[in-house]
């Protein structure tokens, strides 16, 4: 006699704040590398998850919830940054007074930073995606193809053309320093 197959088990998809909770960090990192202004990243940030709330519905599980999360923020950051040509603002940073010991090593960390946005945004933004997925938020090609909607070969081709391009920025950059 056959045996009825168990019932499913019933997994509750997890609620905006959750998914807030678990992934905030990983979109804020994502528009910063892909080129946010500091000054408009928390309003992207939201954007983000204004975009979440709506559309979770339709989330359809095929990828996963990071991939489809990093497609929604390569669309808002495109967004910011074509609305930060229409303003100039400056950047103000200033140094972290509180502890002397790693004021060097913050300014540092915050010029190699500064490079690397300066070298990725010289990269158009199909590229520029590659490189931030696969580089600095380490998802596989796989992933990172998934995200961007296109087939592996052509993400693979991005990257290598991002890394060319990013290199010979910093490359020159670092030059530029010596001198």
């Amino acid at each position: 006699m056959l045996q009825p197959l168990p019932a499913p088990p019933t997994e509750k998809p997890p609620n905006l704040s959750e998914i807030f909770r678990a992934n905030g960090p990983f979109v804020y990192r994502a528009l910063r590398r892909l080129g946010v202004r500091e000054a408009d990243m928390d309003d992207a940030c939201q954007e983000v998850f204004i975009v979440v709330h709506r559309r979770y519905g339709d989330f359809e599980g095929r990828s996963s919830l990071r991939t489809w999360l990093y497609g929604i923020a390569v669309r808002v950051a495109s967004a910011f940054r074509r609305r930060a040509h229409n303003k100039r603002e400056t950047m103000e940073s200033s140094p972290d007074a509180e502890d002397a010991a790693n004021a060097e090593s913050d300014y540092q960390k915050r010029q190699l930073l500064q490079m690397l946005d300066e070298a990725l945004s010289t990269l158009d933004d199909d590229k520029r995606a590659a490189f931030v997925l696969y580089e600095v938020e380490e998802l596989t090609m796989a992933e990172v193809a998934e995200a961007l909607g296109c087939p592996l070969q052509t993400a693979y081709s991005r990257l290598t053309v991002a890394r060319e391009r990013v290199q010979k920025v910093l490359l020159r950059k670092m030059e530029e320093r010596r001198r």
